[in-house]
């Protein structure tokens, strides 16, 4: 990236619509906007932050669009750089127009992100911030979009910032020891360090504490339905969804693949996946099936164990039993409509719901269910609590806890000031990727390549 550049993107996606955004950003961009704009009414410069209506003619004196047009003045727009927007009308063939026009003027496209980037490379945002924009963007319930917001406005950049002076400040202090080293370190002094950096620690854990649940709000909780063939497992992603999504037959084996759809659960969002009737079979693509059935069972954050209740589990139920061994795991009695035979061991053991997925009743309990297992049942999230979501987020806070474990290691051992610089600088560092302060280039580039053009 070249911050001398002129860039534009669309803001808004390319389609039908009432209103379509271009967005412009760099040095150039009132000059490239007064070029193609002509006001309904004389305008000698733009005031920031004003809208004005009038027409994006070409230099032949074609009228393109009736727009609205703003200008922001640096630094107080988004990316801190002087920016120009094009209202135009939402349709993609006026807006390629419009963005022709503007490219022909000297500015370029932007790449993914980079408009994100520009606000992070010029100190708007901090890393975590920005990554919460495309979070926001991206989330599918309303839990997912608050905890976005709250990082977005910097609830998470607090928190490690706090951290981050703690450990700076016990840096200080080691590294006026390794600067003076005629001085002796007081036992009292290494007892404090080592009670401030161990109260550190609790808190980095407290933070790591957080991830599954804040990483179940961005990614999805992963709920795998199972069974035998002809249990009704398909009718119960037909009746989680609502609609009609999965083939329902009499025939075992109707479903040979797995089958994914969205749902969101007490504002949090499922993704349910109907696999392959668990059986031994000779039937190449069914016993595929089977095997994706069994692989994506290791891997779901809940799986719904799905068995006729109007008779007695076989061996292809335990089969599927098995499948799911070490996995949380809701039993799914269905076919409640047809009468109910008494459970025995393994099944009796687990949490269990009946239901009748044909007549979608229970469904509401099961519901209910999934969400409590999942652990957000009775939770009570402020907007002030601080949660990570992120995996590399997670990694970062890992290391720095490495970090101070070994700082109190060898603090306790009598290891001399300059190991335990080098402890607390490599917290620090590791702190600082989250922020930003550390992250390597190539890391920077791979965030920002998740973005959509224009963001």
């Amino acid at each position: 990236m070249e911050p001398s550049d002129t860039i534009i993107a669309p803001a808004t996606p390319i389609g039908e619509g009432g209103v379509g955004i271009l967005r412009i950003s760099g040095p150039r961009a009132e000059e490239v906007l007064k070029d193609i704009f002509v006001p309904c009414r004389p305008l000698n410069r733009f005031v920031s932050h004003r809208l004005y209506y009038g027409k994006i003619v070409t230099s032949q004196g074609q009228t393109l669009d009736e727009v609205l047009v703003a200008f922001m003045k640096g630094p107080r727009s988004y990316t801190r750089e002087d920016v120009a927007e094009i209202h135009c009308h939402g349709g993609s063939v006026v807006l390629r127009q419009v963005l022709d026009l503007v490219l022909e003027r000297g500015p370029r496209l932007a790449k993914p992100g980079e408009f994100t980037l520009r606000a992070f490379l010029n100190g708007r945002l901090d890393l975590a911030q920005a990554e919460a924009v495309i979070e926001l963007i991206r989330s599918r319930s309303d839990s997912a979009a608050s905890l976005a917001l709250r990082q977005m406005e910097g609830t998470l950049s607090r928190f490690v910032h706090g951290l981050s002076e703690r450990i700076a400040d016990s840096l200080a202090l080691v590294e006026a020891y390794v600067d003076f080293p005629e001085e002796d370190i007081e036992l009292p002094v290494v007892d404090q360090l080592l009670a401030d950096m161990g109260g550190v620690v609790q808190e980095v854990e407290r933070l790591l504490d957080t991830f599954d649940s804040g990483r179940v709000l961005r990614e999805g909780l992963s709920v795998l339905i199972l069974g035998r063939p002809n249990v009704g497992k398909s009718s119960l992603l037909n009746a989680l969804l609502g609609e009609a999504r999965a083939i329902v037959t009499e025939i075992p084996g109707t479903t040979r693949d797995t089958i994914e759809e969205q749902l969101v659960l007490g504002g949090v969002p499922l993704r349910l996946v109907d696999t392959a009737g668990v059986r031994d079979t000779s039937d190449p693509v069914e016993s595929e099936g089977v095997r994706r059935a069994r692989a994506k069972a290791g891997t779901a954050d809940l799986v719904l164990l799905v068995i006729d209740g109007s008779v007695a589990p076989n061996e292809e139920d335990l089969l599927a039993y098995r499948a799911c061994s070490g996995r949380p795991t809701i039993l799914v009695v269905n076919k409640a409509d047809l009468g109910q035979v008494e459970l025995a061991k393994p099944f009796c053991d687990l949490t269990r719901v009946g239901v009748s997925a044909q007549q979608s009743s229970g469904i509401q309990a099961l519901q209910q269910a999934i969400v409590e297992k999942a652990g957000f049942g009775s939770r009570t999230e402020t907007r002030e609590s601080v949660v990570i979501s992120d995996r590399r987020h997670r990694e970062a806070l890992l290391a720095c806890r490495r970090c101070l474990a070994q700082f109190i290691e060898q603090g306790q051992g009598g290891a001399s000031p300059e190991f335990l610089s080098l402890e607390l600088q490599e917290a620090l560092a590791a702190l600082g990727q989250i922020t930003g302060e550390t992250t390597p280039d190539d890391i920077l580039e791979r965030i920002f390549e998740r973005f959509c053009i224009g963001k």
